[in-house]
């Protein structure tokens, strides 16, 4: 059964940087891509940052480029995401999702959704 697990959420200030894990299980990360997206309560889940599986080509949502930084260790079927520079607004879940063919903020290209991880940002 093919799952993605997230991990690396918690609560920092602002200012402060995290790391979040996707980790998947039952497929292989070799093609596709792999999207974190994030949802606030009452607002559309939004799409922060994606990396293509085979060239490595990235992509970023204007309010996070400049801080946070996505990257994958295919041999460890893992997408990282780094979060510095934190600020308040930035507090939500984290979900991971993959089973789109190429990079792209439609949240109806992905298949797989991982259960999500807590980011809380205190000022």
């Amino acid at each position: 059964e093919a799952q993605l697990v997230e991990s690396g959420g918690g609560s920092v200030q602002a200012g402060g940087s995290l790391r979040l894990s996707c980790s998947a299980s039952g497929f292989t990360f070799d093609d596709g891509a792999i999207t974190w997206f994030r949802q606030a309560p009452g607002k559309e889940r939004e799409g922060v940052s994606c990396i293509s599986l085979s060239d490595g080509g990235t992509h970023y949502t204007a309010s996070v480029k400049g801080r946070y930084t996505i990257s994958s260790d295919n041999a460890q079927n893992t997408v990282y995401l780094q979060m510095n520079s934190l600020k308040p607004e930035d507090t939500t879940v984290y979900s991971c999702a993959a089973g789109a063919h190429f990079c792209t903020f439609y949240r109806y290209s992905y298949s797989q959704w991982g259960q999500g991880t807590q980011v809380t940002v205190s000022s």
